[in-house]
């Protein structure tokens, strides 16, 4: 799968999840209209209801105190007597002393003729003891009609009410007539929450997959680099084999005898090198964290950086380039294996050399930082691009270059080198700029 595909299905998937998107928040937004509605007409029928109720008992209690009361004369003059208080609480002004039972038949026969089919509970305030007597709950059934609940005046918690000692008043409490106010918000909100919740994971979702699309596409490429590399690099000494075994089955050496012994030579020399080749690929392809054992004893680095110098010095003695080392380090003995060790630093000059497009010119500094040995090999080559750097020490991996093959190996060196590494306890870093070069920072415990 090549990248415009990958684009293109990246661009029809978010054309999907946006037309579903759009599909949702319609529809989610007409049914939130219609509930504003339903919230509103329902609120006009509560507020309607509240209002009828409240005239309900006004007139009821207007009735129950013209019924007990004898100082009125005129029935205009009960109407600043009721009081209500709050939505399910009202007093009621009188003059003379109560008798309970007698209120309390009173007000089932009254709020019955008026259809108040709430539960109540009275309370008769007498001015001479300034004290307030609170009946029992009188419930509602359609069965009894009202019944009084005994031992039920601890129950509720009649709100505060301000005392008038001037005179004599009772209350009544309907304590199951609880108003609510119904907010828009807590009522549509549950829709928009759920499509946020539905978008998240949809979106989630999208990436993962579109990440396992990239990824794939990544391996896809490495293993195609590998495996056109692999090729490359097997070819060449397998065509020279070819080419000097043709040349002994045709030629005549009798009396040459030492042009024989070259292309024997040859032959010998390339297949020990198509042997090696295979054999480092199966080594390192095979080499697990878990299966590496380490042969640890203590080993001067400085020592082995000088070796790397004049190895350095000796192979590109015709062809230029320098190095220079920058020593620092106090403490430069580390507890290594001396093979895999010297095989990281070889690895990574090697690369200094095969990546640059100029006479190489190789820096190698030490320092002691943290407890541990520091390792820093720069160089002047091709660098590396940020994408990529993330992704060089995975196995098989290579900068892609399409099909020019001008730079030798099959991706494992630095696998190899992070290995190693880790094992030995340490870490690398590796700082690039592209045409200008690479610093490889080795980390390395000295204990």
């Amino acid at each position: 799968m090549n990248r415009k595909t990958i684009n293109s299905v990246v661009i029809l998937g978010l054309i999907s999840l946006m037309s579903i998107l759009f599909v949702q928040y319609y529809w989610i937004k007409k049914t939130v209209a219609a509930q504003e509605k339903d919230i509103a007409i329902q609120q006009k029928e509560d507020s309607l209801n509240m209002k009828q109720f409240s005239e309900d008992v006004h007139i009821s209690l207007r009735n129950v105190l013209q019924s007990i009361s004898t100082q009125y004369s005129d029935s205009s003059d009960l109407f600043g007597a009721v009081k209500q208080v709050k939505t399910n609480y009202f007093s009621v002004d009188i003059h003379e002393e109560l008798n309970p039972f007698y209120l309390e038949t009173l007000l089932i026969r009254e709020f019955y003729e008026h259809n108040i089919h709430q539960d109540f509970q009275y309370g008769i305030y007498d001015c001479f003891s300034d004290s307030i007597v609170f009946g029992n709950l009188i419930h509602f059934s359609k069965d009894t009609l009202y019944a009084q609940v005994k031992d039920s005046t601890k129950e509720f918690k009649f709100p505060k009410l301000k005392l008038n000692n001037s005179g004599h008043y009772f209350t009544v409490y309907f304590p199951n007539l609880i108003t609510k106010s119904i907010n828009p918000a807590d009522e549509l909100g549950s829709p928009w929450i759920l499509m946020l919740i539905i978008v998240s994971v949809v979106f989630v979702f999208f990436a993962f997959a579109i990440n396992i699309i990239v990824k794939q596409k990544r391996l896809s490429e490495i293993k195609t680099d590998f495996i056109n590399n692999m090729t490359h690099e097997l070819k060449t000494p397998i065509s020279t084999i070819a080419l000097s075994s043709d040349m002994l089955m045709r030629g005549d050496f009798t009396n040459d005898p030492e042009k024989l012994k070259r292309y024997a030579s040859i032959i010998y020399k390339e297949n020990k090198r198509l042997e090696n080749q295979v054999e480092r690929v199966l080594n390192v392809a095979k080499m697990d964290k878990d299966t590496l054992h380490l042969k640890k004893e203590l080993f001067d680095m400085h020592d082995l950086i000088e070796e790397v110098r004049d190895n350095f010095e000796f192979n590109q003695a015709d062809h230029g380039g320098e190095i220079s080392l920058d020593l620092q380090a106090v403490d430069f003995s580390i507890q290594a294996d001396p093979v895999h060790i010297s095989n990281v630093v070889f690895n990574l000059l090697d690369n200094a050399i095969k990546y640059c497009e100029v006479n190489p010119a190789i820096s190698i500094k030490t320092k002691n930082e943290k407890n541990g040995f520091v390792l820093e090999i720069t160089d002047n080559g091709i660098g590396i691009k940020r994408e990529d750097i993330k992704l060089i020490f995975d196995k098989f991996y290579r900068v892609p270059t399409g099909n020019l093959h001008n730079v030798k190996g099959f991706g494992l060196g630095l696998y190899y080198v992070k290995i190693i590494i880790e094992q030995h306890g340490g870490n690398i870093q590796v700082k690039s700029s592209v045409g200008k070069g690479t610093t490889f920072i080795l980390w390395l415990p000295i204990k």
